[in-house]
């Protein structure tokens, strides 16, 4: 190790020493992220203004800070299989009537996943119009995926069949989908979450006290299950800062230009998508404005927060206080919504990357051969990405590798993730809310005079204390 190196890693270890300083004094999760943003960037530039993007010493220093960029995506990845098991069973369990679950599940997933279809057909307009594309984002980077993906194109020249893909969902060996080892295994994991909780409330009426016994260590599960995803999430300051640094030393600035016309065309996706979700509130009666203002707090709240799954407790409460659906729709939509049809995390966000990435490969992304799979299986892969700081990283690899893509250049956007993931959030959150909202009106359960009442219920007891 030389002396530049050390004195590299030193200075890295300073500023990751500043955003732990930053968590002891209680500073802001929002303030923490987008100060290890400023602070990667910085640290990345002084890199490439001292060395040049192509020097060995920043190779070297960048391997050295994938320890804890790609520790972190890897600590994420630990978490999501849990994750959606716990949400899925705590959701079915708290519905307590299996015959209801029919159409409840039929209405909110195929709302969830209609809209994500939605998303990504929008992502990949707004792609075209901001013109987006990886060429030329990281040449050294571009040519090792593309020597990879030429390596396994004969393996893989094939192809799937639908019905092998079908085939593939069952989870033939529950416990080794639990461990990630196959492309499907999030949405075989997903099924056979399902049948746990249908075959419990199935007991519940014959043998209650089992019931009880499974339903207190589904709970106990979860909360064990979200205190780790907390954990993960505390280090997601450093993880950008890593992953940050890592771009802007190895880019030119046309590249960074290149990431910011990113970040323009996905929130213009973002706000489209916002449009639908109340379109789709006014076609079935309900009057879009007043709606919005009566979720607005939740989203601001997932906005801020950047996670899904730890704003369904408030998504719950203000769908039963404000919106008048029955807490049993309203559980379901939202804990299904932290896992199903993601319309920012696993629409937009891997329809757009894939449309970018495809061109590197020779591959003209303007085509329907190309485009009608491509819209299919972010559709079908949006099942089993979970509500968590990384999730849309999760939903990009799943399509990436089901297009046969090279899938290390969706390394390049990770590290701009946390200026368009809290809008993502929000969406998903919007996603949720308008699954449960649409299903309690279509089965004729809404309560109208909660929806309409202009009584002003708080939510902050909603939060996580987490």
């Amino acid at each position: 190790m030389n002396l530049p190196l050390i004195l590299n890693l030193a200075a890295a270890l300073l500023l990751l020493g500043v955003l732990y300083r930053m968590h002891q004094t209680h500073q802001t999760f929002t303030r923490r992220v987008f100060s290890a943003l400023a602070l990667g960037a910085l640290f990345g530039a002084v890199l490439q203004g001292v060395y040049g993007a192509s020097a060995p010493i920043v190779k070297d220093t960048g391997a050295y800070l994938e320890i804890v960029g790609e520790g972190y995506v890897k600590l994420l990845q630990m978490i999501i299989m849990p994750l959606i098991m716990v949400s899925i069973i705590s959701a079915i369990l708290k519905l307590k009537d299996a015959s209801s679950l029919g159409k409840i599940s039929a209405i909110t997933i195929g709302t969830l996943m209609g809209t994500t279809l939605v998303a990504a057909i929008v992502g990949i307009v707004m792609a075209k119009l901001y013109g987006l594309t990886a060429i030329g984002m990281v040449s050294s980077t571009a040519e090792a995926a593309r020597g990879v993906y030429l390596e396994g194109k004969l393996s893989t020249a094939q192809g799937i069949s639908l019905p092998a893909m079908i085939l593939s969902f069952i989870p033939e060996n529950p416990f080794l989908d639990l461990t990630g080892a196959r492309k499907t295994s999030t949405i075989a994991v997903v099924l056979f979450s399902l049948f746990i909780g249908v075959s419990a409330t199935g007991i519940a009426g014959k043998k209650p006290d089992i019931f009880a016994s499974f339903e207190h260590f589904i709970k106990v599960a979860h909360a064990l299950v979200m205190r780790m995803v907390t954990l993960v999430l505390r280090l997601t300051p450093f993880g950008v800062f890593a992953l940050m640094a890592n771009v802007v030393a190895r880019s030119s600035y046309a590249d960074i230009l290149n990431l910011m016309s990113f970040v323009a065309a996905s929130y213009s996706a973002l706000i489209i998508m916002f449009c639908v979700h109340l379109l789709l509130i006014a076609a079935v009666g309900l009057p879009p404005v007043r709606y919005l203002k009566r979720i607005m707090p939740v989203l601001v709240f997932a906005f801020t927060s950047r996670t899904s799954a730890g704003t369904i407790p408030m998504s719950v409460q203000a769908q039963t206080t404000r919106l008048g659906t029955p807490e049993g729709i309203a559980n379901f939509a939202a804990s299904f919504g932290s896992t199903i049809g993601q319309n920012g995390c696993a629409g937009i966000y891997p329809a757009m990357l894939a449309v970018m990435i495809a061109p590197t490969v020779g591959i003209d992304p303007w085509t329907f051969a190309f485009l009608l799979p491509l819209v299919a299986i972010v559709t079908v892969g949006s099942v089993g990405v979970a509500g968590v700081g990384g999730g849309a990283t999760f939903a990009a690899l799943i399509v990436l590798s089901s297009l046969n893509l090279p899938v290390a250049l969706a390394g390049l956007l990770i590290s701009i993730e946390p200026l368009i993931d809290m809008g993502r959030t929000a969406l998903n959150v919007s996603g949720s809310i308008t699954a449960g909202t649409l299903t309690s009106r279509v089965l004729g359960q809404t309560d109208l005079a909660t929806f309409h009442s202009d009584a002003e219920v708080n939510l902050d007891a909603a939060e996580p204390t987490t």
